[in-house]
């Protein structure tokens, strides 16, 4: 990886209309994520956290200014070129998991890399060193149905993370677990995070994984500050 930051916002701006209504939601978002760095973004419920983690992972676009995954202007990219730097550049972990029921663990994991230029084998391989890296080596058969909430989202991590992307990112990914599990959602994430040295981006309520981060930013009144 190189020196390049691994996410970077500048001047970004997110404006929706509805008829004659314009509601701004950024204001003009000034971010660099560095190499290996963890950061999380906390606000209000409305503040437009998502928003802005939907650009940054290039599924909604800004109003005005660029933002650059990896020195990459997602602004001037193509639809199948925008496609292809989200499958190599950037993983995902959502609150709802997103996974697909009818496949198993392993299945679910291999999908980001079908679209590259892998054999079966080298794709499965690379799942399953994921898969045991997050503890879940005895369920790589297994449906959705079969295993639990806890589960399912290292089974999403496990997704998000093979592609080796340059940075992970993360909408309220616990969301929706119970204390305890959260905790060892939290733990498998931050420690698979380190160890592969990608970049981590958290949106989150939850200040208990926001303090772990090396940086927390506030979205407020559309724009980010140090806390």
């Amino acid at each position: 990886m190189s020196n390049t930051a691994a996410l970077k916002c500048d001047k970004v701006k997110k404006t929706y209309v509805d008829g004659k209504l314009q509601v701004p939601v950024l204001l003009g978002v000034d971010l660099d994520i560095a190499p290996k760095e963890q950061v999380a973004i906390v606000g209000t419920s409305g503040s437009g956290k998502s928003t802005l983690l939907h650009m940054l992972g290039g599924l909604d676009k800004p109003t005005s200014g660029s933002i650059f995954v990896d020195g990459i202007d997602m602004q001037h990219l193509s639809e199948k070129k925008l496609s292809k730097l989200r499958n190599e550049k950037l993983g995902f972990v959502y609150q709802m998991h997103h996974l697909l029921p009818e496949f198993s663990v392993l299945e679910n994991v291999c999908m980001p890399l079908l679209f590259q230029a892998l054999s079966i084998e080298a794709v499965q391989q690379k799942a399953l060193a994921l898969l045991e890296k997050v503890g879940l080596s005895h369920r790589v058969t297994h449906k959705l149905g079969e295993i639990s909430g806890g589960e399912r989202q290292r089974t999403a991590i496990a997704r998000g993370l093979v592609t080796d992307p340059v940075c992970l990112l993360a909408d309220e990914p616990t969301g929706n677990l119970d204390r305890q599990t959260a905790e060892q959602v939290y733990q498998t994430m931050l420690e698979i995070n380190r160890h592969m040295n990608t970049s981590l981006v958290i949106v989150t309520h939850d200040m208990a994984l926001a303090n772990r981060m090396d940086r927390i930013l506030m979205l407020t009144e559309g724009r980010l500050t140090p806390m």
